[in-house]
């Protein structure tokens, strides 16, 4: 058993892990995987390096197996903690209290096109990379974009956006309907293919953003859309952060339907030049453009956002017009993470996720700067601005335990300032494990109504205990 006797989660004994191990292996044979290497592959995502190993990793290949796994681990009270890539931030995959990993990378098929409709339908495995390669030659692109090639589950359960989100919206905006798996074993499937729909509870927004605490999704309806009869990419250059992101704020009062605008500050711009051979630019306060539309739409957006950037002090525009200087533009503000590393080998780093509303993005960007100077760490800005989003990737000595405590500090401030502007602790990486507190000081005495949604339809907590809602007794 995995639960105390006052409620409060254990890891499983061993000889209940072992046994379960040995019908796991009798039903999938050597896709079940017990090895170090592979379990500490499935131990911790992206960002904080901090590793907690599953006992165990499965690799099922359609809906039934999955159930299957869930409902022996239902049965033992061993937790369940699904897996993608482990492109997650926060934490997501690391398996705090052991238990079975189960891994869908073995569940990636594009199921459906509905090219007329303009939705597929997927398993939960499919990058979205994978889809936009597959949908070539119908006209059509999924546009969610976080970055990382990661899952499109994975993208469902931490409610990802990325650079595109200010135009086309998040994973909540973009998923019409789900398949999971619940906690006792059963599948279930959550809303449709219609664009809108009255009908009970809004069982698809529930599950989106979960982190996999209520359930697997296993498949994912998904809105598509037309490529744009024009794409056009610019970079301007700003004499100072506030002037850039001055610029950014009066686009979105206007309504100006910009694809993407994204934020790099000078220490972040350097990083990327260096890192990713950016040639003719200096290093200053940038914005990355992207415009999406007609021809004659996108010079329009073009010429005012060039009218409003130039108001501010900003630079003429640089054009990326072919597609692959557009590719070499966004893998160079892609890798921004692998570049700020890049700045000081030996350390590691996390990102902070602080969202606001648009009017507040200035004080919020130049407070968090000031913040950063005060510090004495590096720790660049970047972020999808064009929503209010932005980053701080914060450098750190792991073996400095004084500067790990100093740069958490200054990620648990950035929290902080967001929520006291009205915004939120993260627009797009979700809780995890390292933004509890952060979530308990937003959403307040809301949390107690998600702790009792947790509760109802995870009794026994086995999916993916100690993330995203605080429980009491449990990290």
């Amino acid at each position: 058993m995995t639960i105390s006797a006052n409620g409060v989660r254990t890891r499983p004994a061993s000889a209940d892990v072992a046994a379960l191990t040995d019908r796991l292996r009798a039903d999938f044979g050597d896709r079940v995987v017990t090895s170090q290497a592979v379990r500490e592959q499935h131990g911790h995502g992206e960002g904080m390096a901090d590793a907690a190993l599953p006992d165990v990793v499965v690799f099922p290949q359609d809906n039934d197996e999955v159930a299957a796994i869930v409902r022996l681990c239902d049965a033992a009270r061993i937790p369940v903690i699904a897996f993608g890539v482990g492109t997650s931030l926060e934490g997501h995959v690391a398996a705090l209290y052991g238990g079975v990993c189960i891994d869908l990378s073995q569940m990636n098929r594009v199921l459906e096109v509905n090219a007329d409709d303009l939705d597929c339908r997927v398993q939960a495995g499919v990058t979205r990379e994978q889809l936009n390669a597959e949908l070539k030659g119908t006209g059509l692109f999924f546009p969610i974009d976080p970055g990382a090639n990661a899952t499109l589950g994975g993208m469902a359960s931490t409610r990802a956006s990325g650079t595109n989100a200010v135009r086309y919206g998040t994973m909540r905006e973009n998923v019409l309907g789900l398949t999971v798996v619940t906690p006792e074993g059963r599948i279930v499937r959550t809303g449709g293919r219609a664009r809108k729909s009255s009908a009970g509870y809004d069982l698809t927004r529930l599950y989106v953003g979960a982190e996999g605490t209520l359930g697997v999704i296993t498949e994912l309806q998904l809105r598509l859309y037309g490529i744009p009869e024009a794409i056009s990419a610019a970079v301007c250059q700003f004499p100072d952060l506030k002037s850039a992101v001055d610029t950014v704020i009066v686009a979105a009062q206007l309504g100006i339907p910009v694809a993407r605008i994204e934020l790099l500050d000078e220490a972040q711009m350097d990083a990327c030049i260096r890192y990713s051979k950016l040639e003719g630019f200096a290093v200053r306060p940038t914005l990355f453009f992207e415009f999406h539309g007609t021809d004659v739409s996108v010079r329009e957006q073009a010429a005012t956002i060039q009218s409003l950037a130039a108001d501010h002090g900003g630079s003429a525009f640089q054009w990326a017009s072919a597609p692959e200087d557009r590719s070499k533009l966004w893998k160079a503000r892609h890798n921004a993470y692998y570049a700020t590393l890049a700045l000081a080998p030996g350390k590691q780093a996390f990102a902070t996720d602080a969202c606001v509303p648009i009017s507040r993005l200035t004080d919020c960007v130049m407070q968090t700067r000031a913040d950063v100077a005060a510090t004495g760490l590096v720790a660049p800005i970047v972020g999808h601005v064009g929503d209010g989003n932005f980053h701080l990737t914060i450098l750190f000595d792991p073996a400095d335990v004084d500067e790990r405590a100093k740069a958490e500090e200054l990620a648990r401030r950035v929290s902080l300032r967001a929520i006291a502007m009205g915004g939120t602790c993260t627009g797009e990486h979700g809780i995890g494990v390292h933004k509890l507190d952060a979530l308990v000081a937003e959403h307040g005495d809301a949390i107690a109504l998600m702790q009792t949604i947790k509760r109802a339809l995870d009794p026994h907590n086995i999916m993916n205990p100690g993330k995203t809602v605080p429980l009491p007794g449990n990290p």
